[in-house]
């Protein structure tokens, strides 16, 4: 079986077809390479005015037929400014994020094996380059190798290609998926309706997107970075100025509305923020609060954890609903009383507790009913069971912490503190009788969508990770989404002068 799947593995192909595109964007690199700054930065305007062109004699056409046919006008044009577009990228973040630089790997004295550990790094400016490597060889050090440095390499650019036709890149820890995500990126951005990269928590998103920032912005493309709220009702968006400074704020970071940050080429952010401003676009009753546009295109980073792990994971906006009572109160002292595995069973993994039969006795008994499954009793059997949750089920310093007198969430995936939002169906008001804190407003439900279905929104996604390729089978069911395994980069590629010389 697993010989039949490597040899009907489509990816695999898709790997060997990206590196034959590979080998096309190097071949324009003399071209670019040759190209000022000014001139690198032209090539954007000349990319989207290549696409106005392809797009424009849809325009007239009616609303429904327009879409589809732009979609695949777009797709078809974007693939084909590909190489080049690539080649850009691949030279600008040599410029900008390399800031010109060259790091020579060498060989230290006497020591065997392969990896860094066996090599000094060097980074020189460009202008040293040429002196540097003089001296190194007449030193008569070992010169593995001479690298561009920040520059992707040929196996990251082949992970930017996946990312672009709308695969998951499956890469080892520490192959800089950062960089592999700008090209496709920036192709996308091209076309003016936002693309859109989707991490796990707020440093990966402000550090990104400050970090790659800088390319886009040199290359003439906006970039948008956004926070989660810390409590005090504000929705935090920034976009990437250059310069920009402001006390308690961050560096190169200007605050902008959510609404102006969806409107960048290039928006950082992480699963919860875009889920959540999904909703609050679905339950606004004014069009100028609405802050996204189409989702046109995504990269999702740890792309196992976020379509697999918390597939699932609702994502719920609620409001006040009725005035809490004070049973939660009277069931939560009954529940305290049950003992575990006597008169209830907990499933820790799916975070749910039950009664069993000698537990629904003590309960009946302590309440004062004859039957707590009776149709008349659903209001005290809804209390019982997210009491019982709350007891059995749900932590204190794990799940929550309890702050000056309130209950808050904490997220099980990133442990970030969920200010302002509740549990629903009664769990936090139980949770709060538990704690012996004021029991809030019970809450109902406004608006919830899973992580499954709103990423399948997304016109075109893309995702990437370490794990993906055991899961393969459940991405294409769900998501529509292959895997691909990108080659490693080799430590140290062939260079025509890895040898030393002595005088």
């Amino acid at each position: 079986m697993a010989f039949l799947n490597a040899l009907f593995d489509k990816t695999k192909r898709e790997v060997a077809q990206a590196r034959k595109t590979v080998d096309r964007i190097n071949a324009l690199r003399p071209k670019i390479a040759a190209l000022s700054d000014t001139e690198l930065r032209a090539k954007t305007d000349e990319f989207r005015a290549r696409i106005a062109r392809e797009l424009a004699p849809y325009a007239e056409m009616p609303r429904d037929e327009r879409k589809q046919a732009e979609e695949a006008a777009l797709r078809r044009v974007l693939d084909a400014l590909l190489p080049e577009a690539f080649a850009v990228v691949r030279e600008a973040a040599w410029r900008v994020l390399g800031r010109r630089q060259y790091r020579f790997w060498i060989r230290k004295p006497e020591v065997e094996g392969g990896g860094t550990s066996a090599m000094d790094e060097l980074v020189v400016a460009e202008a040293n380059r040429d002196a540097t490597e003089a001296r190194l060889r007449q030193e008569g050090r070992v010169i593995e190798s001479i690298e561009r440095y920040m520059e992707p390499f040929d196996v990251q650019m082949i992970g930017s290609i996946i990312l672009h036709h709308g695969m998951i890149a499956e890469m080892k820890t520490g192959e800089g998926k950062t960089l592999v995500a700008a090209a496709p990126l920036y192709l996308n951005g091209l076309a003016g309706r936002g693309a859109h990269l989707v991490t796990v928590n707020d440093y990966l998103v402000r550090y990104q997107g400050t970090l790659m920032g800088q390319l886009y912005h040199f290359l003439g493309l906006s970039t948008a970075v956004i926070q989660a709220s810390r409590g005090d009702g504000k929705l935090p968006a920034y976009i990437y100025t250059p310069g920009y400074d402001e006390p308690d704020g961050y560096a190169d970071l200007r605050p902008v509305t959510r609404h102006e940050a969806y409107r960048a080429d290039v928006l950082y952010t992480t699963n919860n923020e875009v889920g959540f401003d999904y909703l609050r676009d679905n339950i606004t009753m004014e069009i100028e609060s609405l802050s996204q546009r189409e989702l046109h295109y995504a990269i999702v980073d740890e792309v196992d954890s976020i379509l697999v792990d918390e597939a699932r994971t609702p994502l719920i906006i609620s409001g006040p609903g009725a005035k809490a009572s004070d049973l939660y109160v009277k069931v939560d002292r009954v529940i305290k009383t049950l003992r575990a595995e006597l008169d209830f069973l907990v499933d820790e993994k799916s975070k749910n507790a039950s009664l069993t039969e000698d537990g629904v006795e003590r309960v009946e008994h302590a309440l004062g009913l004859e039957n707590l499954a009776d149709p008349a009793n659903l209001e005290i059997f809804q209390h019982v069971q997210a009491s019982l949750k709350a007891n059995a089920c749900y932590h204190r310093d794990r799940d929550y912490i309890v702050r000056e007198g309130e209950v808050i969430i904490v997220d099980e995936f990133t442990g970030r503190l969920m200010f302002g939002r509740r549990f629903s169906e009664g769990l936090h008001q139980a949770i709060e009788a538990k704690e012996g804190v004021k029991i809030e407003r019970e809450s109902q439900t406004w608006a919830t969508i899973t992580f499954q279905n709103f990423f399948r929104l997304y016109a075109k996604l893309a995702g990437m990770t370490g794990t993906a390729k055991t899961e393969e089978q459940e991405f294409i069911k769900i998501y529509g989404l292959p895997v691909a395994v990108i080659p490693t980069q080799t430590p140290f590629p062939p260079f025509p002068v890895s040898f030393p010389v002595f005088e």
